[in-house]
């Protein structure tokens, strides 16, 4: 046989294996459930950027509408009100997470901002700083100047268009910044600056947007590299532990609690939604896209709250979708 003729069947194989191995992946049933938010009637939804839910099973909505606005729902999806109605903070959606103690995090892009609110619904802690509007911004193809040395520190710890938060169990606070820095920060939890980690670039530990985080029961923590088509795994300190290049790109992870964790992850561009175990094997996937119940228009966050019960923040079709699972046993 001619050595390029072997080339072609062994390219062939390849090809066929690859195939094969997709085929593989079991497709998860689900439904989604009709009618899950009572709006008032001069209330509406604008692009769903986030949404979380806390132990009582409230849904916490994050919108970017007129203005970015955060509703509460009660677990029978009724409204129950406005959180931080024209709050300075609010300026561009991204996510809005729920940590232990009920206490709702919203991460704001527009306003380089991470705002906790405590259950009751004001707020007790900020991260990074709004830019004053007074400053304008640099014309084009003009560096702004570095700032003074006394402010040098304080300016490198700004976010830069960040987008989610996660957390471990010792408190500290892990955030993804962003679009801008590529990179995470840790926190204390005290809100003591403790470290940061990654820039722009291709190599393991290393971003091109760092689009959603998120962490499980031993502290590792898992970043959506999003234009980089993969998740990368890393411990509490940001040593760099694996990556996962197998479910596309991930705009929004979730990891369940529980003794048996695993991992959600949106690849919203082809609109499926991928099951991981936390070695990275893909135990199912489901979703397409579409505008109808049960398709996705740019999945933006998860939650789960189970295994079998996610909500999903929907971009194009501006809404919440709470989906109940079905994994064949």
């Amino acid at each position: 046989m001619k050595p390029g003729a072997l080339f072609v069947l062994l390219c062939m194989a390849i090809s066929s294996f690859g195939a094969g191995q997709e085929k593989t992946v079991p497709e998860i049933p689900f439904e989604s459930v009709p009618n899950l938010l009572k709006l008032p009637n001069d209330l509406y939804l604008g692009e769903v950027a986030g949404v979380a839910v806390n132990s009582k099973g409230h849904i916490f909505v994050y919108t970017r509408s007129a203005r970015t606005r955060l509703f509460e729902f009660d677990v029978k999806g009724e409204y129950v009100r406005e959180i931080g109605k024209d709050l300075y903070g609010f300026a561009f959606a991204h996510v809005v997470r729920i940590d232990k103690d009920d206490n709702i995090w919203c991460v704001d892009e527009g306003a380089n901002l991470a705002i906790e609110f405590n259950p009751e619904g004001r707020v007790i802690t900020l991260y990074g700083r709004k830019p004053e509007s007074v400053e304008g911004a640099a014309a084009p193809g003009v560096t702004p100047p570095p700032p003074p040395p006394a402010f040098a520190t304080y300016a490198h710890r700004l976010f830069n268009r960040p987008t989610d938060v996660a957390w471990d169990s010792a408190g500290n606070s892990f955030f993804a910044d962003g679009y801008g820095n590529s990179r995470v920060v840790k926190y204390d939890k005290d809100g003591n600056w403790v470290k940061e980690w990654g820039k722009r670039g291709t190599a393991p530990g290393e971003f091109h947007t760092v689009h959603s985080i998120a962490t499980d029961a031993k502290g590792n923590v898992y970043v959506g590299d999003r234009e980089n088509n993969r998740i990368q795994v890393f411990d509490g300190e940001g040593n760099f532990l694996k990556e996962w290049t197998q479910a596309g790109a991930p705009w929004a992870i979730c990891i369940t609690s529980g003794p048996k964790q695993v991992l959600y992850t949106s690849d919203s561009n082809a609109g499926r939604i991928y099951k991981l175990d936390l070695d990275g094997n893909i135990l199912g996937a489901f979703g397409k896209q579409g505008k109808q119940l049960g398709q996705f228009g740019w999945v933006h966050e998860i939650s789960c709250p189970s295994e079998n019960t996610l909500f999903v923040a929907e971009l194009l079709n501006w809404r919440v979708q709470k989906l109940i699972l079905h994994p064949v046993p």
